[in-house]
């Protein structure tokens, strides 16, 4: 992935990388993986055409657990666009409590001037970490020069204060004088010359990295106290620098920290100085509105079923009618500037376990034209999510339990069994998808987990007997309520 960059990737390519973490629901990736491409074919198109082509929303339907939140948090680590995910129900309509709706649209624009910072800072690091170096190299070794500004109060007085005090200053005294520059001049050169010598010595050290935990000062730059307060619901950051700009001088302090450490601050702080903002701030916008994403989670949520609406209801179909102009296409002021949110792609997901797609206002649901329903999870796919994938719900635990020093090994029949009572405790109890595996997995190895470290147990195996047994008890609970009238 890292040698593709994602406009280059193909519909196959998406759907490949994203194979690789979620199990199933070739539907849903296949459409996302198409609405993606398209951002990059409009991009190709003539200046005229691009701007007549909208993004084509989706609406993903389906139970809790089975992929939907897990799709959009793939994309937003495999994507090189801004992306965030918003939950429509932390949204209400203007006069009840809630955020504004508009706060969306200046969440992805905060996170496409993240995105587009850190690539600038990427491109200046290998400059940043050639100044950073050097003086990393002077807090090791400080040169003549600092030694005299740390002295220079004590030690100097300048030519006003030795005519105040009925002298004459050094510099406007005869030959002696001049023999005597002369020699600190000669000491000054032999001095700078070791101080060069040393360190290069240093300079050879750092780049094999014997002095990585070296404690050494370093001047930072102090960030200005910042205030929160509350403008139409948001919050907004005032400091000092911001309001008087570079009427405000920049204030520096020493910090005590290893090298490690030194080379990251110094490397970010070099890098901040050689980016311009305002390029950032223009290039951020520009790509906010062509290229962002916004992830619309429990969107059914905010639908009702009945014809007739009172109380809540109220204020969920007030949400969706909020919704709708950032959806189709409006201008919404941020402090970075005004942002169109014509071509901003829209994913919309829920359950739509008591509601319908059909229970949306029928304005928002023309603004979701492509439908795509993720399938229930059942054993097979379970025990898939287990094993297969990168990040494989088995080998997560199996690295934890190997940092205790202990290995792990589960058999095929465990993983079997695992998969088996997962799809029965969701078929039998509520349906909560993938994430039923994680609290049987937890269940499984609490008592092994809690022991640990012990140096009597290096090797342990599950296999099926012991899951069985672990989880004897909830199997007969569960088949004496069946009989419970």
């Amino acid at each position: 992935m890292s040698k593709i960059k994602f406009n280059e990737m193909t519909p196959k390519e998406i759907v490949a990388e994203l194979d690789k973490y979620i199990i199933g629901q070739d539907k849903a990736k296949k459409s996302v993986a198409i609405a993606l491409r398209n951002r990059y074919r409009r991009s190709k198109l003539s200046e005229e055409m691009r701007d007549e082509v909208s993004p084509k929303n989706i609406l993903m339907m389906g139970p809790t657990g089975v992929g939907k939140t897990e799709i959009a948090r793939r994309l937003a680590k495999l994507m090189e666009a801004p992306f965030i995910k918003v939950e429509a129900t932390k949204f209400t309509e203007v006069g009840y409590v809630g955020r504004d709706v508009d706060s969306m649209v200046r969440d992805l624009v905060e996170a496409s001037i993240r995105l587009t910072k850190q690539k600038k800072l990427e491109a200046q690091y290998s400059i940043a970490e050639k100044i950073a170096e050097e003086k990393i190299l002077e807090a090791i070794i400080p040169g003549r020069n600092k030694k005299k500004d740390d002295n220079a109060g004590k030690n100097s007085m300048n030519p006003f204060e030795f005519i105040m005090n009925g002298q004459i200053p050094p510099q406007f005294l005869g030959g002696q004088t001049g023999q005597n520059v002369s020699e600190e001049n000669d000491d000054e050169k032999a001095e700078q010359e070791d101080v060069v010598l040393a360190r290069e010595q240093v300079r050879q050290q750092l780049h094999e990295g014997l002095l990585e935990d070296h404690f050494i000062e370093i001047e930072i730059v102090d960030t200005n106290k910042t205030g929160t307060i509350e403008m139409g619901g948001e919050p907004v950051s005032i400091s000092l620098g911001s309001i008087f700009g570079d009427t405000v001088p920049e204030k520096t302090k020493k910090k005590k920290v290893t090298v490690r450490e030194a080379k990251k601050i110094l490397r970010e702080q070099e890098a901040q100085k050689l980016i311009d903002m305002d390029q950032v701030t223009s290039e951020a916008l520009e790509n906010a509105e062509q290229n962002g994403i916004i992830f619309i989670d429990e969107i059914d949520k905010i639908a009702s079923g009945s014809s007739y609406k009172m109380g809540a209801d109220v204020s969920r179909e007030g949400v969706q009618r909020d919704i709708l102009p950032i959806v189709e296409g409006s201008v919404i002021n941020t402090k970075y500037g005004p942002v169109k949110t014509d071509h901003v792609l829209f994913i919309g997901a829920g359950a739509f376990h008591v509601s319908k797609p059909t229970d949306l206002i029928p304005e928002l649901q023309g603004r979701f034209p492509i439908r795509v329903e993720l399938e229930n999870l059942d054993e097979e796919a379970f025990h898939m999510i287990l094993t297969v994938p990168e990040n494989a719900l088995l080998k997560q635990h199996k690295l934890l339990l190997e940092t205790e020093g202990t290995n792990i090994h589960f058999t095929e029949d465990a993983a079997r069994e695992i998969a088996k009572m997962a799809y029965l405790q969701n078929e039998q109890q509520e349906n909560i998808g993938a994430r039923r595996l994680h609290t049987i997995m937890e269940k499984l190895l609490e008592d092994i987990a809690f022991e640990l470290p012990d140096p009597e147990k290096r090797e342990i195996t599950i296999d099926c007997e012991y899951v069985k047994e672990k989880f004897i008890d909830t199997i007969k609970q569960r088949d004496l309520d069946k009989f419970i009238l």
